[in-house]
């Protein structure tokens, strides 16, 4: 009687990767789209926002979210009071940095002392790079670390940059610019204002230093990072992949195009305004909009709405209820009645959906950059209008390197003018040479990340590599 064979080994749990962004929009949506599409390929997700981040997004979208599953929600305390205001970055992050590492350690032991069948212990954490302690975190709790980077590889690699920078005399050890000149980041890279530098551009002067310092640690957390991935695609920023082979770009990382995938707002979608573009004749509508954080004064909001007015033509415009201080909206008297039929507003919006609508012709954009890859991956030309941090760089590549868009310019008292408005939303309905160069740019992102591409690729490659010693 021969031997039998010997039962093959039980098949290895799939890579479990925790997920952490920095709790803001612009972080937040990208990073749930690069889970929705690791699950695609096997792996189980736990996503940590904190505590306030997850209650705002369960409440904005219900319904896909399950506490089990191969894409779990968590959360942690972020250290501030519940009652706290979280749009006052510099506390929010430094409370974050006091609090929320050990309580990252106490949900990874968790993990790994009573892990789910289904999902196995944790292999890897994937940080935020604001978030760059979780690093630190998980190689000290024996786990990979992989670095994700929301914004342009140019920014990136400027950050990276930084201790060249002091000992170059372009800026102090406090991150304060020695004179205020614009400086080209690198050979072929966008020319910036080094008064834009984006920790000097947080909406708080006492708060720079706090995110100087979130920069330097960054900057020694994350050169120990077993990969950094960002959010860009190879053609985008040639010369920085070029000069910085180890951030390697994955995108344009496009959320919204499942319906059945959640991804992650802070606000529930009006998903009305679809219908309402599905009316307008072609490429006719200026889409608005000026993502999560820009605030207006209530003289600039007033203008603005009396350039969409004077403009004359069809806007669908997204109107946060918090994008006025302290929250109070006020429209022009008999705004809405003169532009009904023409005009919509909306609280929050499917933008890439909207983007992606034949009617719409061009984005007024705060040039936030998940802003700045739908637009570019759907070939709608902007007109820019940057509020802080590292929109201006965005706005440099946007319009100089890039030329798929046009400035806003401010007046002596620092308003962008109903006229200003007009006048440019004009000026780039008739440039065909910048309408062009959008479309091309499109078509080169499309392939990006279509199959061969750089960043299919380099995703294919990052996959494969978590895979192996789980």
């Amino acid at each position: 009687m021969g031997s039998s064979s010997p039962p093959p080994p039980p098949p290895s749990p799939p890579p479990h990767a925790l997920v952490l962004p920095y709790p803001a929009q612009g972080h937040v949506i990208p990073l749930m789209e690069l889970s929705h599409r690791l699950v695609d390929r096997g792996f189980t997700i736990t996503f940590v926002n904190t505590h306030f981040d997850r209650a705002r997004v369960r409440a904005s979208q219900p319904g896909p979210w399950a506490d089990t599953g191969p894409l779990r929600l968590v959360s942690i305390p972020d250290g501030l009071d519940p009652r706290a205001d979280r749009n006052d970055l510099g506390r929010l992050t430094l409370a974050m940095q006091e609090h929320m590492p050990g309580h990252l350690e106490e949900l990874i032991r968790a993990s790994s002392a009573e892990p789910e069948p289904e999902r196995g212990p944790l292999t890897c954490v994937i940080a935020d790079h604001s978030m760059a302690w979780a690093l630190d975190v998980a190689k000290k709790m024996g786990l990979r670390a992989i670095a994700f980077w929301p914004s342009s590889a140019g920014l990136l690699a400027m950050m990276l940059d930084v201790p060249n920078m002091i000992e170059d005399g372009i800026i102090d050890t406090n991150g304060v610019p020695m004179e205020h000149k614009t400086i080209e980041l690198g050979p072929g890279m966008p020319w910036m204002n080094t008064a834009n530098f984006w920790w000097n551009n947080v909406g708080d002067p006492s708060m720079e230093r706090v995110f100087f310092n979130v920069v330097l640690r960054g900057t020694k957390s994350i050169d120990s990072a077993e990969w950094i991935l960002c959010n860009s695609f190879t053609h985008a920023e040639l010369p920085v992949f070029t000069c910085a082979p180890k951030i390697r770009p994955i995108g344009p990382l496009l959320p919204g195009l499942q319906p059945d995938k959640a991804v992650g707002h802070y606000w529930p979608e009006d998903s009305s305004c679809v219908g309402w573009l599905d009316q307008q004749p072609p490429k006719s509508v200026v889409y608005v909009a000026f993502g999560s954080f820009t605030v207006f004064t209530p003289q600039q909001f007033q203008e603005l709405a009396l350039g969409l007015e004077m403009m004359g033509r069809r806007f669908l415009w997204v109107v946060r209820p918090d994008v006025t201080a302290k929250g109070n909206i006020a429209f022009p008297g008999g705004f809405k009645e003169r532009v009904s039929g023409r005009g919509r507003m909306v609280g929050w919006s499917p933008q890439q959906r909207l983007l992606a609508h034949p009617s719409v012709a061009c984005f007024v954009s705060h040039c936030g950059w998940n802003s700045t890859m739908e637009g570019i991956a759907n070939g709608v030309p902007f007109l820019c209008w940057p509020y802080f941090a590292d929109q201006f760089l965005n706005e440099s590549y946007i319009c100089d390197t890039w030329k798929v868009g046009l400035r806003l310019s401010k007046d002596t008292e620092g308003i962008v003018t109903r006229g200003e408005i007009k006048a440019m939303v004009e000026a780039l309905f008739g440039d065909g040479d910048v309408v062009g160069r959008a479309l091309e740019l499109k078509e080169v992102a499309a392939r990006s990340i279509g199959e061969g591409g750089s960043s299919f690729d380099n995703f294919n490659e990052f996959v494969e590599s978590m895979k192996k010693h789980v």
